[in-house]
């Protein structure tokens, strides 16, 4: 008996990091050896060349799984009948930029997508939003789909996730395999909290195994926090692409299949209020998955560092919400 296929959209696809999902949805590394795909990708009109070319290697791979591709710059034809949903596209920070110009640009694009998923796409859709501000325009896209579940919407922090533990691997002189449940805390920006307080290095507890606490809540903190203005130095000006890209799919892989017993991963969700956290903001939080579904991670206790960190990073989602909400004329 045949599997039907699933259809995966990506916005922003002729971008690096849509480009770079691409392949990984195609291949079947994103849903699996056995799950036929049929890819839609969605960008902006001056952008429909760029487009093509993608699709003409996607035909050029002569992958197995895909059984159609849509390139479009039209939203209602790349929403329709969608089941999974990497939101790569937004608008650029460019030099000068100030923040709420930022949110400004993006409360637009976020709407039209939003309002898009919520009249054209099926209605168990999963949605990451990838691109920055992520929990933000994640918010945006949530409020303008009314008639979707709440929690189907997700914002990307499983890169500063993965960063975090790659530093602490370094830092122990382990296998980046042998580091488990970190946690990014609040934001994708430069108040996220990485925090290693209940992680695990090779079975032991992390500030057991990484005891200089002056590093862990200064330069460690500020490296993950950093680490894409690092990577944009270092590359002279492109952003990080395909560690966002594996980091995307690690996210929604996990979402759909379950993360493993007694570990858990960092996802921007919808806070039902858990860690004095207000309601209704996307705030990353330790969760766990199992049968498509996340649950956020309770009862973990929180220190007067941590708590500080917490409460600067929700501080900032509540002003971003704020301005947002305000140019889309949403109370």
């Amino acid at each position: 008996m045949s599997v039907a296929p699933k259809r995966v959209l990506v916005t922003g696809a002729a971008g690096q990091i849509g480009y770079s999902i691409v392949p990984m949805i195609c291949s079947g590394e994103f849903l699996g050896p056995k799950q036929p795909v049929i890819l839609h990708m969605l960008d902006i009109a001056p952008m429909q060349d760029k487009l093509n070319g993608v699709k003409m290697e996607i035909d050029d791979c002569a992958f197995p799984l895909v059984k159609g591709v849509v390139a479009t710059s039209d939203v209602k034809t790349a929403f329709e009948k969608v089941d999974y949903v990497f939101m790569v596209g937004a608008f650029p920070r460019k030099d000068g930029m100030e923040r709420k110009d930022l949110l400004a640009k993006n409360a637009a694009i976020f709407k039209e997508q939003g309002k898009a998923l919520n009249d054209f796409a099926s209605r168990d859709v999963k949605v990451l939003v990838v691109g920055n501000p992520a929990n933000t325009n994640c918010r945006i896209a949530q409020a303008c789909a009314p008639d979707l579940p709440k929690e189907n919407f997700t914002a990307m922090t499983r890169l500063d996730h993965n960063r975090a533990s790659s530093f602490i691997a370094h830092k122990a002189g382990v296998d980046v395999d042998q580091v488990k449940n970190i946690i990014i805390w609040g934001n994708h920006s430069s108040t996220q909290y990485p925090d290693i307080s209940h992680a695990k290095v090779a079975g032991k507890p992390a500030p057991e195994v990484v005891t200089d606490t002056q590093w862990v809540q200064t330069e460690f903190i500020t490296s993950v926090q950093k680490r894409g203005a690092a990577i944009i130095a270092a590359r002279g000006g492109l952003s990080s692409a395909f560690s966002a890209a594996v980091a995307a799919v690690d996210h929604m892989r996990d979402w759909i299949n379950g993360t493993a017993e007694g570990e858990w991963v960092s996802m921007g969700v919808p806070s039902d209020g858990s860690y004095g956290i207000e309601a209704g903001v996307i705030y990353s939080y330790p969760c766990t998955c199992k049968d498509g579904k996340y649950t956020i991670v309770q009862g973990l206790s929180v220190s007067e560092f941590s708590r500080g960190k917490m409460d600067l990073t929700n501080k900032e989602l509540q002003e971003e919400r704020n301005t947002a909400f305000e140019f889309l004329g949403i109370h």
